[in-house]
């Protein structure tokens, strides 16, 4: 029998909100986020976009479900001391955006629903409670963190400014011309961005501000 034109075939993998949620990250991979839409997701699993609607209430679940399937993907840090334990959470956090860089602006800019936002405070403050921060510094320490981890992957997701530019031969040459004093003396490293070594950085100093509290 033909399938009649336009009409997307029949669905003969059961639907699932992890099959959608899955095939959602799976067309921001390949698109970006801006291709995102149920109809578009609905042709690629194969079913009638409505059906989508008996598992996600709408586009703003669903993006919230794609943020939910990259922050399970950051594994749970090994038992070890806090230095270890905060070392290991930025550095799976970092792992889980990095494989997916066109979608973790959804984590890393968009405002989660509360259960969904929850998950990465949970994991940080666990720690920070467990070496014995009273909650209000825990909650400093916290915030810190986060500022830290968004404000680095942002940059490497290509989601905010890195003063840098690895493609234009004359960004040196630019700098250099500046006038700026500072900006002229370090013309050379501000030229270019190496994005490991500037997040071992920063996670070094935030790893010895934390032990010192």
């Amino acid at each position: 029998m033909t399938t009649r034109r336009g009409r997307p075939p029949k669905d003969l993998g059961g639907l699932s909100r992890d099959r959608i949620l899955r095939e959602a990250l799976a067309l921001v991979d390949e698109e970006g986020l801006d291709a995102v839409s149920m109809r578009k997701l609905a042709r690629r699993l194969g079913v009638d976009p409505m059906s989508l609607y008996n598992h996600v209430d709408g586009k703003d679940a669903l993006l919230d479900g794609v943020a939910e399937v990259l922050l399970a993907a950051i594994p749970a840090p090994p038992p070890g001391g806090l230095r270890e334990t905060m070392s290991a959470l930025a550095h799976g956090f970092r792992d889980a955006m990095l494989g997916h860089p066109r979608a973790a602006p959804l984590v890393l800019t968009r405002q989660l629903a509360s259960m969904t936002a929850l998950a990465p405070v949970e994991a940080v403050l666990g720690p920070l409670l467990a070496a014995g921060f009273p909650p209000e510094r825990a909650v400093h320490g916290l915030r810190a963190v986060l500022a830290f981890l968004i404000g680095t992957l942002m940059r490497e997701v290509e989601a905010a400014p890195t003063f840098s530019s690895t493609g234009d031969p004359g960004r040196l040459a630019d700098l250099s011309a500046s006038g700026l004093p500072a900006v002229t003396a370090a013309a050379p490293y501000l030229a270019v961005c190496d994005h490991e070594a500037e997040f071992e950085f920063g996670l070094r100093i935030l790893l010895d501000a934390l032990s010192e509290l």
